[in-house]
C-alpha cells in the first residue's frame, strides 16, 4: 500500500533541477545574444526556445497527472478487491 504514496524529491535533487535550468538558460540567452545573426533571427531562436520550455513543461506535467491518474484508479481497484474478498470470506450465520 506505500507503494502508491508518492516519493518527495529531496531538497538536493529540488535545488539541482532548479540551478540545472537557471545555468540553461543563461547559456541559452547568451548564445543567442552573441550569435552573429540578424535581430529576426536572434528572435526567432528565442521564441523557439521558449516554446521548447514551455512545451517540456507541458509533456513532463501530462505525463505526470497520467501516471497519477493510473495510480488512483489501481488504488479504487484494490479496495474493490478487498472489500470484496472480505464479503466472501466473511462468516455466515
Amino acid at each position: 500500500m506505500n507503494d502508491l504514496l508518492p516519493n518527495k524529491p529531496s531538497s538536493a535533487w529540488t535545488m539541482f533541477t532548479y540551478l540545472n535550468f537557471v545555468v540553461a538558460a543563461v547559456m541559452m540567452g547568451g548564445g543567442i545574444f552573441f550569435m552573429e545573426a540578424t535581430f529576426a533571427a536572434k528572435g526567432f531562436y528565442a521564441m523557439a526556445a521558449l516554446m521548447l520550455v514551455s512545451s517540456t513543461a507541458a509533456i513532463t506535467k501530462s505525463i505526470r497527472d497520467a501516471e497519477e491518474s493510473q495510480r488512483l484508479h489501481n488504488k479504487i481497484d484494490e479496495a474493490r478487491t478487498e472489500r470484496l474478498l472480505m464479503e466472501v470470506n466473511a462468516p455466515r450465520s
